[in-house]
């Protein structure tokens, strides 16, 4: 008895993806199905990044389809393709740059900047192309975070090279300015500088372009938002009331500038006592989950409050650098792909498959 083709989707057609939570024919991820014989060999091709789930999903199909009766040798190739993705409208792509993810927050002191920065770096050790933009002008905190030291080159004197740290691309005014020089501008020049920061730089095949929004919902925010193409925007919160207040403001900012929501990650959600072990939600439990529910955003993950994130931030080796095999790194990488889930769910961008129309008078 042969196999079919129609055998294996059949069977793959009931294989679900677990980071996408659907199956692999749905998803369109199975790829040139070849059959010789009774052996069968496909390409699996993830619209995410995913080093560190590439083995179990290949192992995942391998299983699924020995299940076939009289099948021979299964071979599965499991790759990854990031693609361009639908911006809000009106607002074109920016050269380099494939993705842009927002990472906001309604207030500050909710750790939005140590979640942006092990985000990005989680994302490229699932094997993306990475870059971050430190959009806080007046408390850029990315080049203490990354460790940077170094002002970024200009090779044409126009533009500016990325700093690369911990193999991710890198810019901040804070890497134009000396550390204690305070940004005393008005509105309309923060909003420049931003534009220029992002548009002046010479972002290298980036993936995703985190943002590292700061704090609000002020000028940069509207900037942003009216002029900077986003594919979606994640919110950081803890647990609190007064948290979470300000993080609804956030996200209906987002809603009304029709920017997707990719979820919400509760930060500092629990705290492990170091000598006792006891562990207690300090700043109250489930809110971050309730804000979900109330406007049917995706919870994607929760971070606790340890005291080595904040150590590993300050040092300049973010946990996902410092310890990658422990569980606040795992988090970090999970919640990482989810989001990069979220960015494929989007429509993907067709712009650059048009050709350009040219009116001449004769």
């Amino acid at each position: 008895m042969s196999i079919s083709e129609q055998q294996i989707q059949s069977i793959l057609k009931a294989v679900i993806d677990p980071t996408v939570g659907k199956d692999y024919i749905t998803i369109g991820s199975i790829k040139h199905i070849q059959i010789n014989g009774n052996d069968v060999a496909l390409d699996v091709e993830l619209g995410y990044p995913a080093n560190s789930v590439k083995a179990n999903v290949q192992q995942q199909i391998i299983m699924a389809l020995q299940a076939i009766p009289g099948i021979g040798k299964v071979n599965v190739s499991v790759s990854s393709k990031i693609v361009p993705h639908g911006v809000q409208g009106g607002v074109k792509l920016i050269p380099g740059i494939k993705n842009i993810i927002a990472v906001a927050s309604g207030k500050g002191g909710v750790g939005k900047s140590a979640t942006a920065v092990n985000l990005a770096l989680a994302l490229a050790s699932e094997g993306a192309q990475v870059g971050i933009l430190d959009a806080d002008i007046y408390g850029p905190s990315q080049p203490q975070m990354l460790g940077i030291t170094q002002q970024p080159e200009s090779l044409d004197g126009k533009s500016m090279e990325p700093v690369i740290a911990h193999g991710i691309q890198a810019m901040s005014i804070g890497l134009l300015i000396d550390v204690e020089t305070p940004m005393v501008w008005r509105g309309p020049m923060v909003t420049q500088a931003l534009q220029q920061l992002l548009n002046d730089t010479n972002w290298k095949d980036l993936d995703y372009l985190i943002v590292d929004m700061p704090p609000g919902t002020g000028d940069i925010q509207l900037t942003l938002a009216q002029k900077i193409p986003v594919t979606g925007a994640v919110i950081v919160t803890t647990p609190q009331d007064i948290a979470l207040l300000d993080a609804r403001k956030g996200l209906k900012m987002f809603e009304k500038v029709g920017i997707p929501i990719f979820g919400i990650v509760e930060n500092m959600s629990t705290h492990t006592c170091s000598n006792c072990g006891h562990t207690e939600p300090i700043f109250g439990a489930g809110g971050g989950g309730k804000m979900c529910q109330d406007y049917q955003v995706d919870f994607l993950g929760a971070l606790p409050l340890d005291i080595t994130i904040r150590e590993h931030t300050d040092s300049g080796r973010p946990s996902v650098i410092a310890e990658p095999d422990s569980q606040i790194a795992q988090t970090y990488r999970t919640i990482a792909r989810k989001i990069a889930v979220k960015v494929t769910e989007s429509a993907e961008d067709h712009s650059a498959a048009f050709a350009r129309i040219i009116m001449e008078d004769n």
